[in-house]
């Protein structure tokens, strides 16, 4: 392994596939065995757990240990020991391969990769692991129809090393080896719902489903979107259907600019978003993960395989490690089964109620609350009348564009997005179609734009 090779290893931190040790102790046993009982891995003596280089001396006999400690695995473990220079230092690498006898343990008992961690099994995790469940995951899979000449995108892979911190000069190959997306020269189903360039060509499942609803059901569907793309591109897209389809308040300080209340806490439900995708169970093609506005909470619904004894909030798994990992990288995830603790961090700062998560056997649902300071602050009679300027404002500032009529349309979209032209022409005492040729007019300047179906969408004012 070359100096790059290894500085874009330890740029990237411990994770997955990686573990840093300043010297040789008791749990090295441990991690050889839980990467052996995962997709394999590499071990760094000789740095220790910020990405110093300690270097190591002796290295005869530090290789003749870590051997002596592979082979009383049971069964032996046979990895690859490489002795490389980093920084003026000597490091041991050692490479451990995927275990083909699984499970593996050490005379501390079993143990499974977990995040960036060797956690210990219990005897019911065991059980699981030798019946099948951990033997290979879905992320892992090489995937042979992928042909990188036509369906590998460099925009996107780009986009991810910039935003993971990788260096741009290290071959792709290299980057595609360290992040656990590439084997043997083939791409893995997690490097494909990564860097295809159609990854729904592949997977339709993956398309993720938002959708707004009028009312507390899906009775009444204003607007929906398939977002598609990388997993990286899922995500934004996710958010950004509902940033432009929940609300803000604000508050009035007093001074120039006003402080903006969102009506939900998005980073929770951010975490939320990328927490469906990495624990998505990808292999059944005919869910999609759904997010839901309606107009008293946000759902979230991903299909999944509910693991044995699972407990909510507690249980650590990884179902998609690889994803998960790959996720972390690129500061989009948890990496140490945090998840649901961030949700809750997240909804506190916002005054938000905790999410609540319910689990079957095949769906896991999020369901998010509006924030208590939004709805205490949309509901005040102050907010009111302050709100009612700011739409005096707005009339103002378009009154030299609009007609007098115009001007009280603008006025009454913003006061009420679901108002009908019905309910206008009874407000201003103008017929509907009158009403009709007048919301023509400013939406065609851009002054208001309607969002969803004729019926059942509503109206939003273009503030300028």
């Amino acid at each position: 392994m070359k100096e790059k090779e290894i500085e874009l290893i330890i740029k990237q931190g411990e994770g997955y596939l990686t573990e840093f040790k300043r010297g040789i102790s008791r749990e090295l046993a441990a991690s050889i065995c839980s990467f052996a009982n995962a997709a394999g891995g590499t071990i760094l003596i000789g740095i220790d757990d910020n990405g110093n280089a300690a270097g190591v001396a002796d290295i005869n006999r530090l290789k003749s240990q870590v051997m002596d400690i592979a082979r009383n695995c049971d069964p032996a473990v046979k990895p690859e020991i490489e002795m490389m220079e980093y920084k003026g230092v000597k490091v041991l690498g050692v490479n451990v391969p995927e275990g083909l006898h699984k499970p593996y343990q050490c005379s501390d008992g079993f143990f499974m990769r977990v995040g960036a961690n060797s956690q210990k099994m219990k005897s019911a995790e065991i059980l699981e692991f030798i019946s099948g469940t951990g033997r290979i995951t879905f992320d892992d899979v090489p995937n042979r129809k992928f042909d990188f000449r036509k369906d590998f995108d460099r925009q996107k892979f780009a986009d991810y090393i910039k935003s993971a911190g990788i260096s741009q000069g290290i071959n792709r190959d290299v980057v595609l080896q360290s992040i656990g997306a590439m084997e043997n020269g083939l791409l893995n189903n997690a490097g494909v719902l990564f860097f295809a360039k159609d990854p729904q060509r592949f997977f339709p499942q993956s398309v993720y489903t938002a959708m707004l609803c009028k009312g507390s059901d899906r009775a009444h569907i204003i607007d929906r979107k398939e977002i598609k793309g990388g997993l990286f591109e899922i995500v934004s897209g996710v958010m950004s259907f509902v940033e432009r389809n929940t609300r803000l308040a604000y508050r009035f300080t007093g001074k120039a600019k006003r402080e903006e209340i969102k009506e939900y806490p998005m980073e929770a439900i951010r975490e939320a978003v990328i927490n469906s995708i990495a624990h998505k169970y990808y292999p059944e093609p005919g869910h999609n993960n759904i997010l839901t506005i309606y107009d008293d909470r946000i759902d979230i619904e991903n299909y999944w395989i509910r693991p044995k004894n699972y407990v909510i909030g507690k249980t650590v798994y990884r179902r998609n490690p690889i994803i998960t990992d790959m996720l972390y990288r690129m500061e989009l995830g948890e990496k140490s089964g945090s998840g649901f603790k961030r949700m809750r961090i997240y909804c506190a700062a916002e005054k938000a109620p905790y999410p609540t998560l319910e689990a079957e056997e095949n769906y896991f649902y999020i369901t998010f609350k509006r924030s208590a300071v939004y709805t205490e602050l949309a509901l005040s009679k102050t907010y009111a009348m302050e709100k009612e300027k700011e739409i005096e404002k707005v009339t103002e500032k378009v009154t030299e564009r609009v007609t007098g009529n115009q001007a009280i349309i603008i006025r009454e979209m913003d006061k009420n997005r679901y108002i009908s032209a019905k309910k206008l022409a009874k407000i201003i005492g103008i017929s509907e179609r009158k009403i009709k040729e007048n919301i023509k007019k400013l939406k065609n300047i851009g002054m208001v734009k309607r969002v969803g179906p004729d019926k059942g969408g509503y109206w939003e004012v273009v503030k300028k």
